[in-house]
């Protein structure tokens, strides 16, 4: 007997789901008729479930139906299980309908013929249905003043996620109008909200048509900034940092880069930066205080212009802090740091740090003032650090004035530091210079992930030097420049180049601080050899010179995301001389590990200059 196929209209509060309710399907459904299954009664029902489908349904399925589901279950005796039988069909139809098949073949049965019961559930889904039309509706968007541009509703629509002729999948639809209404939420109406929804689904034409009314509510501006929370510290750690100026439109992305800001000073160990839209809530309550009073007059949506607060609530961090920690570098050897934080005194943030490494022992303290309105953040400090690398010792006391200012993705910095240097080379006397450099840096980063970079590019770039006959034994300028560049290869392969090149002039290269000439060779240059390995031999000590360049190519692939293997190739040398670079080259294999904290990286190198193998670790993005 054959059956009309209705056409289906379904709506739920906002989200519309089109249930799959066809008779003529039904008619070409089947359960099988009752199996009689002998079980102990002491002994649990054992079956197994055997489903046909296309790939992607079967795991549907296979993660969804009550008698994949139930099986195994002590509970289940034998009437239960031939309900779940019966009862199979229709579950698969709703489950298959999410995914666009609303006519789809089922047939369900169980074979008790062999041993062990089988439940057998076989699924034609037949053709899809398509999106045939979207219309979408969007309500309010009006400028609320000359200055205001109109919301761009065709960029809007053409953006929808899911255009005519795709599939018509229940995730697919719910994602689209979560895109939809994020995307608006986005900037300067926040308030926005789906005021209906529905997807009317023609089984018989294989079509969906898909309606949606999106209203804009009020356009809303940031406005003063509240701050709450804020009890040891000044409260201009905050308002200097405040990029946002009253009667801008919102937009979330703002008050996001606001919260980072405020997250990377330190001061706080919670920072949340919102719009406070408590005015507007308050004016949406006495609207329905209104109607409850005198339900015949009409509502009336809210529009025009909208001012809110900028509210920052923080949750301050110890005043104090010390922390003490142990590790091993493959650069430098074993390592134990001691660390003392004070983030008021005299109304500056104080860090300090002592480190015993194998190789270099170090001890230095800064000051840092709060980041001024204008972004500049200001620092003074002292240090001292002993390293003993290749037959080589120095020992370098430093005074230090340093100014940063810019993002994240654009960094400029200028350092100003008198630096006294007393020097040491196996079978050479003892020497000293000092020196006052002044050093301009600049950092562009341009990637996908700071913390964990799969796409882009960074690149570093100083310039600097003494030049003034001021405390300073030789007078130089200095150049160096670093990049690396991230390029997918593939779905699951990586390639990472890097490249760095390094130039000092000076007219003798005594008096030149040791600090400031160029090494070769460890985790971060070329693997294969020892930290600071590769430089100029003077008797049995390796000492650094004039000119550096270096390169590598490595590619990862990812086996099994975040686990993967890498391949690279790394070249390098420092000399005094650009004809004396011979580079010297290093590569092997190595394990990569994308943690929560950055990419822990372990490689085995070849140095082929030397003839050894080393291990070489290193954890983070550092540039």
């Amino acid at each position: 007997m054959a059956f009309a196929r209705p056409r289906i209209l379904a709506q739920i509060g906002l989200a519309v789901c089109a249930l799959p309710i066809a008779p003529a399907v039904l008619a070409q459904d089947t359960a099988s008729a009752p199996v009689a299954v002998s079980t102990p009664a002491s002994q649990p029902l054992t079956y197994t479930v055997r489903i046909d489908a296309p790939g992607a349904l079967e795991e549907l399925l296979q993660d969804n139906l009550d008698l994949v589901r139930w099986r195994g279950n002590a509970r289940l005796d034998r009437d239960q299980l031939q309900r779940l039988i019966k009862n199979t069909p229709d579950q698969v139809r709703t489950l298959v309908a999410t995914e666009g098949y609303y006519s789809p073949t089922v047939t369900a049965g169980l074979d008790a013929a062999r041993g062990i019961p089988e439940a057998r559930v076989t699924v034609v889904p037949g053709q899809p249905v398509l999106v045939s039309d979207i219309d979408l509706l969007l309500q309010g968007f009006e400028p609320v003043a000359d200055q205001v541009a109109r919301f761009d509703a065709d960029a809007l629509r053409a953006r929808w996620a899911l255009p005519p002729g795709q599939r018509f999948r229940t995730a697919d639809w719910e994602g689209a109008k979560r895109g939809l209404l994020r995307q608006v939420m986005q900037v300067r109406y926040p308030r926005a909200q789906l005021v209906e929804s529905q997807a009317i689904v023609d089984p018989e034409k294989l079509t969906a048509q898909l309606k949606v009314v999106l209203d804009s509510g009020p356009a809303v501006q940031l406005g003063e900034l509240r701050i709450e929370g804020l009890k040891r510290y000044p409260a201009v750690i905050i308002t200097n940092l405040n990029p946002i100026k009253p009667g801008e439109d919102y937009s979330e992305a703002t008050l996001q880069a606001f919260q980072a800001k405020l997250q990377d000073t330190g001061y706080f160990s919670g920072v949340e930066v919102s719009a406070d839209m408590s005015a507007l809530l308050d004016e949406n309550i006495e609207a329905l205080t209104d109607e409850q009073q005198a339900p015949a007059a009409p509502r009336v949506r809210p529009s025009g212009l909208v001012t809110t607060p900028v509210l920052v609530r923080v949750t301050e961090n110890k005043q104090k802090n010390v922390t003490a920690g142990l590790g091993l570098s493959t650069n430098t050897g074993k390592r134990a740091q001691l660390s003392y934080e004070d983030l008021a005194v005299f109304g500056l943030r104080f860090k300090s740090a002592l480190i015993f490494e194998s190789l270099r022992q170090s001890a230095r303290g800064d000051f840092y003032w709060p980041t001024t309105a204008s972004g500049y953040s200001d620092s003074v400090g002292a240090g001292f650090e002993r390293t003993d690398l290749q037959g080589e010792r120095t020992s370098v006391s430093t005074v230090a004035a340093k100014r940063a200012w810019g993002t994240p993705l654009l960094e400029h910095s200028v350092t100003l530091e008198y630096l006294n240097e007393l020097r040491n080379v196996d079978g050479q006397p003892t020497t000293t210079s000092k020196s006052i450099p002044l050093t301009y840096s600049i950092t562009r980063r341009k990637l996908d992930n700071l913390l964990s970079p799969t796409v882009g590019y960074a690149f570093n770039a100083q310039l600097g030097g003494a030049v003034l006959p001021i405390l300073t034994d030789e007078r130089f300028l200095r150049a160096t420049a670093r990049i690396v560049n991230y390029r997918p290869v593939g779905a699951s392969g990586t390639l990472i180049l890097r490249g760095e090149a390094g130039a000092v002039a000076s007219r003798e290269k005594a008096g030149v601080p040791s600090t400031f000439l160029f090494r070769a060779g460890g985790d971060q240059s070329v693997r294969g050899y020892a930290y600071q390995e590769l430089g100029i031999r003077q008797g049995s000590a390796i000492v650094p010179g004039h000119y550096l360049a270096s390169a590598s190519a490595e590619y990862q692939y990812w086996f099994k995301p975040p686990y993967g293997i890498a391949f690279f190739y790394d070249a390098g040398n420092a000399a005094d001389s650009v004809r004396e670079l011979h580079p010297k080259s290093g590569y092997g294999v190595g394990a990569r590990w994308r943690s929560p904290v950055g990419p822990i990286n372990v490689d085995v190198a070849y140095g082929h200059a030397v003839k050894k193998v080393r291990l070489h670790f290193s954890l983070g993005f550092t540039f």
